[in-house]
């Protein structure tokens, strides 16, 4: 009889004790369970629930931006009527480097909360919750799992804590970020990830975290500035960077500890104009920062040259003081009119949504040719092949070389569109401030920008004691002039360089085609304006010219180096076709989100040295893809005593298949076929 009262007793207590967790659920490499902070609930009440994660030692989970690779844990409730869930609370993230990529996520213990929110009018005893997690836990491979957790608290009119986990809840409100009040913008332009976050004092910030996926270069170096009341962050933009979110979550890990908040996306960053003297001192020295870039702007390699020849063409012309400061007038309008009508372009297409920055323009393949054609041309000029200012040659690009206002201000605009793929010393603080200004401010930096680039055509112009100074005219200019065209020879050269990597390969072949014509062309003008040929061999020059502009458009844009990747899709009948067949085979079994095997990719797999041994062995390379599921991927890794990927299967004809190692070095692929080789090459030789 009382063993029968104490079982009793035990049967009526279990519930109450159990119905505050799922109980422990045991995976590969993990265990997970799910907890209440109450063990009984009332309608109308919050309550917190816990998903409790226990890795293996050295194992780790992910953040909601998992990073470079991994895959952000997910939980799809099922909950009665009158009951909703909130998004997951995350504790703050760690770092983990797996160079060259970083992953954010969390190693050991984690505590992942989410708040229930239960109606008054909720009706019921039970309150019955289940909850299917998917996760993915990760050491040298990476384990994708799933489990159904479930829970029935009783429902009464007194809600309940539980005693037993308070522990539990206690230690994961420690380790959520704390929020701050302040709430910043962001902006990601010219390649890099850009925000503004308001703060009264400086929290001494040594990380953050970006909640929003493919937006920065995790393993890229971040730049974090506090600037009079102001936190700037600063990070290198992703390469699969695509659409910016409206808002994204922000971790900073502070000296006091990590906090967190929203960031909104702003199609241009922008503070209210400033209004106290310190904002106003700071936008000054902004203006005196673009100056002194603009002036160093003088000395980059594509607008040293343009200058060059338009100060030498000057000197040969012996014009007065007049004529000299009339020209470098309108010299100087053309700079920062130009510099200004690209601050106001800039502005107008960020407004509509665009992601431009310094530069932009050369985002355009046929702009970047058109720029690549008129260097080629002025450097022809300056190499004597032909004399622009004369014949056909007076539109267009003959500007820079004729005299006078037209030719002044056309050499301004030319040398403010060759100058915009550089970023001289001084310029890149200025044009970030200007990113984060009202217009009326950002076009005004611009202005400083372009007159400090005019300044030294200017005090040449307006104190004659600077031009004293000069060497007097003389034979030395004509070979300046010839040595000046190589610097514009090799911006060409970059420019086809950037067209072939816009275009690609084929189109880049024929602008080299098209550079020949060019070239032809300028030489039959240059032997008209000899007296060497007649004039109705212009037509020719004309139709080399046309054609030059014609033939790089025959080429379609050609895939990018990432899509040209020398594997096939694995599936199992094509494996074993090619095995019948005696090939050599190497199968690849990866997921994006396996960060060891974007790592062996990159060093070991899509490598040289590696495509050269596969092609010497007649290797066929087949990669299956499991970043989602696949039940054929999945089975194929369980009859090789495998969870997770990475999975490198090596096959040899005659041989067993040969596991290469999870971890590969560039040479692992070259090392496993040279010995399977010889191994088939001394059992040949045995009688």
């Amino acid at each position: 009889m009382r063993i029968s009262v104490f079982i009793l007793w035990l049967s009526l207590l279990l519930p109450a004790a159990w119905a505050q967790s799922s109980g422990w659920v045991q995976a590969t490499e993990l265990k997970a369970e799910l907890v209440s902070d109450y063990q009984q609930v009332r309608p109308g009440q919050q309550l917190t629930l816990a998903l409790h994660f226990i890795p293996t030692e050295h194992w780790h989970t992910y953040w909601l931006n998992p990073g470079d690779s991994g895959l952000a844990t997910s939980i799809e409730w099922s909950l009665p009527d009158g009951v909703s869930a909130g998004p997951i609370q995350w504790p703050s993230p760690q770092a983990i480097k797996v160079p060259p990529l970083v992953n954010y996520g969390f190693e050991g213990p984690t505590i992942l909360l989410t708040e229930l929110q239960l109606s008054p009018d909720f009706q019921g005893e039970w309150l019955p919750l289940s909850a299917k997690v998917d996760w993915l836990v990760c050491a040298e491979i990476c384990i994708p799992s799933e489990a159904v957790l479930q829970l029935k608290l009783p429902v009464s009119t007194v809600a309940e804590l539980s005693k037993d986990h308070s522990a539990l809840f206690e230690l994961a409100r420690q380790r959520l970020p704390k929020p701050l009040p302040q709430q910043g913008r962001f902006e990601v332009q010219n390649g890099t990830f850009s925000a503004v976050l308001p703060l009264p004092e400086d929290l001494k910030v040594s990380a953050f975290f970006v909640g929003g996926t493919e937006l920065v270069d995790h393993a890229a170096a971040q730049k974090i500035d506090w600037v009079d009341g102001q936190l700037l962050l600063r990070q290198p933009q992703n390469t699969y960077f695509s659409v910016a979110p409206a808002q994204i979550p922000l971790v900073l890990h502070t000296a006091a500890g990590p906090v967190s908040t929203i960031l909104t996306f702003n199609r241009q960053l922008s503070t209210p104009a400033p209004t106290q003297a310190t904002d106003w001192l700071e936008w000054s020295w902004m203006l005196v920062l673009a100056a002194a870039g603009g002036l160093v702007l003088n000395l980059m390699p594509c607008v040293f040259p343009v200058l060059s020849f338009k100060a030498i063409s000057l000197a040969q012309q012996n014009a007065g003081a007049q004529a000299a400061q009339r020209e470098a007038l309108w010299y100087c309008a053309g700079v920062v009119l130009s510099f200004m009508a690209l601050a106001a372009l800039m502005l107008s297409l960020r407004s509509a949504g665009e992601l431009i920055g310094w530069g932009f323009q050369l985002q355009n393949a046929w702009v970047v040719l058109g720029l690549a054609y008129l260097l080629l041309v002025l450097g022809l000029s300056l190499s004597g092949v032909l004399q622009l200012g004369a014949g056909l040659m007076n539109a267009g690009q003959s500007l820079t070389g004729r005299s006078g206002a037209q030719g002044a201000f056309f050499t301004g605009m030319l040398a403010v569109v060759v100058a915009s793929p550089c970023t001289a010393p001084f310029m890149g603080t200025a044009l970030g401030y200007a990113a984060t200004q009202p217009a009326w401010s950002a076009v005004a930096i611009f202005a400083a920008l372009g007159l400090g680039m005019a300044l030294p055509f200017v005090a040449l112009a307006f104190w004659p004691a600077l031009g004293r100074r000069l060497p007097k005219p003389g034979a030395w200019m004509e070979r300046l002039k010839q040595w000046l065209a190589y610097p514009l020879y090799l911006s060409v050269v970059w420019l086809l360089w950037v067209y072939g990597r816009q275009q690609g390969l084929d189109a880049m072949a024929l602008a080299l085609v098209g550079v020949v014509a060019l070239v032809a062309a300028c030489w039959i003008v240059g032997l008209v304006q000899l007296g060497q040929q007649k004039k109705n061999r212009l037509a020719a020059a004309v139709l080399l010219g046309v054609a030059a502009l014609l033939l790089p458009q025959l080429a379609a844009p050609s895939a990018s180096e990432a899509g040209m990747e020398h594997s096939q899709p694995w599936s199992e009948p094509r494996m074993q076709q090619l095995l019948e067949q005696g090939k050599p085979v190497l199968v690849n079994m990866t997921a994006d989100w396996c960060i060891t095997c974007l790592v062996n990719e990159r060093v070991a797999l899509n490598t040289d040295s590696t495509r050269a041994a596969m092609k010497l062995y007649d290797v066929q390379y087949l990669k299956g893809d499991w970043t989602r599921k696949d039940p054929a991927i999945t089975s194929y890794l369980r009859q090789f005593q495998r969870d997770g990927v990475p999975l490198y299967v090596l096959y040899w004809p005659g041989q067993p298949p040969e596991l290469l190692p999870q971890i590969l070095t560039p040479d692992s692929v070259r090392q496993a076929l040279e010995q399977l080789s010889s191994k088939t090459s001394t059992q040949g030789d045995t009688p």
